[in-house]
């Protein structure tokens, strides 16, 4: 569902980001520490899921109106 959302935004011109792609567990840098694929489940389902949305303090009324109502566009 992340990845649609992502792409129903993009047509309405609102940038997304993922930040965290894989939990830090699953990375490359993170490997010695010993844990593996399914050691932490919530964090990977959040890795899966997450996404962000455009939020900053000088985000106008109308920015954010807008990312509103892409939202409520996708979701219903």
């Amino acid at each position: 569902m992340r990845d649609d959302l992502r792409k129903h935004l993009a047509k309405r011109e609102i940038e997304t980001a993922i930040y965290y792609p894989l939990g830090l567990h699953e990375q490359k840098c993170f490997a010695y520490l010993g844990y593996k694929k399914g050691d932490f489940p919530q964090v990977e389902r959040a890795a899966r899921e997450a996404l962000a949305l455009p939020i900053y303090p000088e985000i106008s009324r109308e920015a954010q109106r807008h990312v509103i109502g892409a939202l409520s566009e996708f979701f219903n």
